[in-house]
C-alpha cells in the first residue's frame, strides 16, 4: 500500500515561503519555456516509477508461493522478507533515526500492522488460494475503512464513496463465486481479510498526528517499520526453527525448477525493496487518483504473473469481479475528503505494506452536491 498527498511531503512550505536551498537562497526562475517540458518529463518518469513499484509489489506473492509450496512456513518467507529489506534499509534508518523519538506510535504501528501484519496474513492466504484472489480480497480495505468513519466515527461519507463501497462489496462476491458455496477456501479468505484488515488498522492510524509541521520523511518510516515488524516477527516465526536446506534447493513454479535462493533475492530487493523505493519516490509527485489508478494495476500484474507463471486461472466471473472490485476500490479512494486550508493524508490502498506522506490543501471541503466531506476518512493501496 501507498500514500499519498496532492504535494510532495519534502517540499511542503509554510504560507509565504518558497523553497530555499543550503545557502538559504532562493532557487533561481526557470528559464522561459521549460516548464511545461519538464513538467511533463517529470511526470513520465514519475509514472514509470510507480508503474515499476506495482509491478515489483505484485510479484512479492508469485516469488513467494513456491517457497511455500517447496515447504517453507509462510510466516518464515514473511520474515525472510521484512529481516532481509530490513538489513537492506539500515542506512535509512540510521539517517532518520530521530523518528524514534518523534514518531514511535506511527513507527510502532507501522511495523506492527502494515508491515507484520498484512504480509504475514496475506502469505498465510496464498497458501490456500489463488495469488489474485488474495490480492483482490486485500483491496476491501478502501471499503472498510469508509466503513470505520461511517459506523465507528458517526461521520458522513459521500454517495460516490458508498457506491464504491457496493461495487466492492459485489464485485468480491464474484470472485469468491457466492453461489458456488464459496469455491474460495475458507480459512484462506479470512486471511486475506485479515491482510485488508490490519491495511484498515494502519489507515485509521495514519489519520492520527499528520497535522502541523512535524511531517515525517516517508523512507524513513518504511525503514523503521520494517524493523519493528522484523522483531516482531522474529518473536512469532522463531525463524531458528526454519528449514533452511530448503533455500539451498529448488522451488515449482508452474512446473519449472527455479532456485529457492533466486526467488527470496527477488522477494527482498525488488518485492520489497526495490518496490518501497519507486512508490515512495513516484507518488510524492502524483495525485491522489493517479496513484490509486497505478495501485490499481498491482493486483492485475500480480493476477497476470500467477497465471503466467504459476498457472492459476481465473473463471469469466472472477475476471469480471476483480475489475468491479479495483473499480468500487478506486472511486472509494478517489472521494478522498479535504478541509480548507488543512494537511490532509491521502492512503492508496494496494501494497502489503503502506508509506504515509503528508500535503496541505486549499480545498473547500464540498465535492459534487455539496456534502460536506469527512476530514481525513478516505483511503484508496500498495503497497505488499
Amino acid at each position: 500500500m501507498h500514500a499519498s498527498s496532492g504535494s510532495p511531503a519534502a517540499t511542503n512550505a509554510r504560507p509565504g515561503q518558497g523553497i530555499h536551498g543550503a545557502g538559504g537562497s532562493s532557487a533561481p526562475p526557470p528559464a522561459p519555456g521549460t516548464e511545461g517540458a519538464t513538467a511533463t518529463s517529470g511526470r513520465g518518469v514519475s509514472l514509470a516509477l510507480a508503474l515499476l513499484s506495482a509491478v515489483a509489489f505484485g510479484g512479492s506473492g508469485v516469488a513467494a508461493k513456491p517457497l511455500i509450496e517447496a515447504g517453507l512456513e509462510p510466516l518464515h518467507v514473511t520474515w525472510l522478507r521484512v529481516a532481509g529489506a530490513t538489513l537492506v534499509m539500515l542506512p535509512v534508518a540510521w539517517r532518520h533515526r530521530s523518528l524514534v523519538r518523534r514518531r514511535p506510535a506511527l513507527l510502532a504501528g507501522f511495523g506492527l500492522l502494515a508491515v507484520a501484519g498484512v504480509q504475514a496474513c496475506y502469505f498465510a492466504a496464498l497458501s490456500r488460494i489463488p495469488v489474485g484472489v488474495a490480492l483482490l480480497i486485500e483491496y476491501l480495505a478502501p471499503a472498510l475503512v469508509l466503513g470505520w468513519v461511517r459506523f465507528v466515527q458517526k461521520r458522513p461519507v459521500t454517495r460516490a464513496a458508498a457506491i464504491g463501497v457496493v461495487l466492492a462489496v459485489g464485485g468480491l462476491a464474484c470472485v469468491v463465486e457466492v453461489w458456488s458455496g464459496l469455491s474460495v477456501d475458507v480459512l484462506g479468505l479470512a486471511l486475506a481479510l485479515g491482510a485488508a484488515c490490519c491495511q484498515v488498522g494502519y489507515f485509521v492510524l495514519s489519520d492520527h498526528g499528520t497535522d502541523g509541521e512535524d511531517t515525517v520523511d516517508p523512507l524513513g518510516v518504511v525503514a523503521y517499520g520494517l524493523l519493528a515488524g522484523t522483531v516482531v516477527l522474529t518473536v512469532i516465526a522463531r525463524p531458528w526453527g526454519m528449514d533452511w536446506p530448503v533455500l539451498a534447493g529448488t522451488a515449482t513454479m508452474n512446473g519449472i525448477r527455479v532456485p529457492a535462493a533466486l526467488l527470496l533475492v527477488w522477494i527482498v530487493l525488488v518485492a520489497t525493496v526495490l518496490a518501497y523505493l519507486t512508490g515512495v519516490v513516484s507518488i510524492r509527485r502524483l495525485s491522489p487518483q493517479v496513484a490509486g489508478v497505478v495501485a490499481c494495476l498491482e493486483a492485475v500484474i500480480a493476477t497476470v504473473l500467477a497465471w503466467v507463471l504459476l498457472g492459476e486461472h481465473l473463471s469469466p466471473p472472477q475476471i469480471i469481479g476483480g475489475v468491479v472490485v479495483l473499480v468500487g476500490a478506486f472511486i472509494a479512494q478517489s472521494s478522498t475528503p479535504a478541509s480548507g486550508g488543512k494537511e490532509e493524508t491521502t492512503v492508496v490502498a494496494g501494497s502489503p505494506g503502506a508509506a504515509v506522506i503528508t500535503g496541505g490543501t486549499d480545498a473547500t471541503g464540498e465535492l459534487g452536491g455539496g456534502e460536506q466531506l469527512p476530514e481525513g476518512g478516505g483511503a484508496g493501496e500498495r503497497r505488499r
